[in-house]
């Protein structure tokens, strides 16, 4: 009976939130029946629920090669380097942000910072490639410049990890820092004054206000995205190293491993790349699971949940 007070009580709140509620459903929860072609050996003339069922054997194709460990533990590592260093870039570009005064130059700022999200990825693939293409790029004649010794960057897997971690802040960390900025103007001006009253200088407020005020978000956000720590970014490890199998050691990721299998020859391959997405799924739960334990262990007051 509560309930149905409540939705007397409140009909109207609850029925604006009706349409996000069936698009949340639709296309959310409707397509997570999706995964049971992880269970079956999908044949597209018999749909979904009429091919065969044939267990854990899809898992088999990624389990039983050779790559498994190697690209599990790239997208692992790859995606440890985007989060550290797209939220520490997302932060400090919040907190200069935050300290300009003149409204015209901080707007036009924060439109020059963000702008780099919105290039295709397409076109981050093309200012890649006459960079660092051959011993034409610019990054090499530069080098020449100067008198260094040149680099075979597309043959020189051990510097991709880097490069694709310059790259991906150069492109998401003015986007990320919206999230932060907006927070941060949220913050009560009372704070601010009391410490400038105690003398504390501008270095000295963010770090004894700003940043523990900021710290229940930069939690939060962090265990969102180790959430999805078994996710790779394709679009932008794809879209700049493609099929280059000369650097799949650094940089070949689950979604990419998937991708080619999905583009292979073999009937079964919409199964496989099923199984490989349910396993996703599945790794990035526990993981997400054990970090908000940890973080309620450290501190209650900063989980997820």
């Amino acid at each position: 009976m509560s309930i149905l007070k409540e939705l007397g009580k409140n009909k109207w709140l609850y029925a604006m939130t009706l349409p996000v509620v069936v698009y949340v459903f639709i296309f959310s929860y409707v397509p997570m029946s999706a995964h049971l072609l992880a269970f079956k050996r999908f044949i597209p003339v018999k749909g979904l629920w009429g091919s065969e069922w044939v267990g854990l054997d899809n898992l088999k194709f990624f389990f039983a090669g050779p790559d498994w460990l190697g690209v599990t533990l790239n997208t692992i590592y790859l995606n440890l380097l985007f989060i550290v260093a797209g939220t520490a870039s997302s932060l400090c570009i919040a907190l200069l942000l935050n300290e300009i005064r003149h409204s015209l130059f901080k707007k036009v700022s924060q439109s020059l910072v963000i702008l780099p999200h919105f290039i295709s990825i397409v076109v981050v693939n093309l200012i890649v490639i006459n960079f660092f293409n051959g011993q034409d790029g610019t990054i090499n004649l530069m080098l020449k410049e100067f008198g260094l010794p040149t680099v075979s960057w597309f043959q020189t897997p051990d510097v991709w990890p880097w490069l694709l971690t310059i790259i991906f802040v150069w492109k998401g960390a003015g986007w990320g820092s919206i999230i932060y900025l907006a927070t941060l103007t949220g913050f009560s001006e009372e704070y601010y004054e009391s410490a400038r009253i105690d003398g504390a200088k501008r270095w000295q407020q963010i770090w004894h206000i700003t940043l523990p005020l900021l710290r229940p978000t930069i939690i939060m956000l962090t265990l969102l995205a180790l959430g999805r720590i078994f996710y790779g970014d394709f679009g932008l490890i794809y879209g700049i190293i493609g099929d280059n199998s000369l650097l799949f050691d650094s940089t070949d990721v689950i979604d990419t491993y998937t991708y080619r299998s999905l583009r292979s020859t073999n009937m079964n391959s919409y199964s496989n790349a099923a199984a490989v997405a349910l396993f996703q799924s599945v790794m990035g739960l526990i993981a997400i699971l054990f970090f908000n334990w940890t973080v309620r262990r450290v501190d209650n007051d900063s989980k997820l949940f």
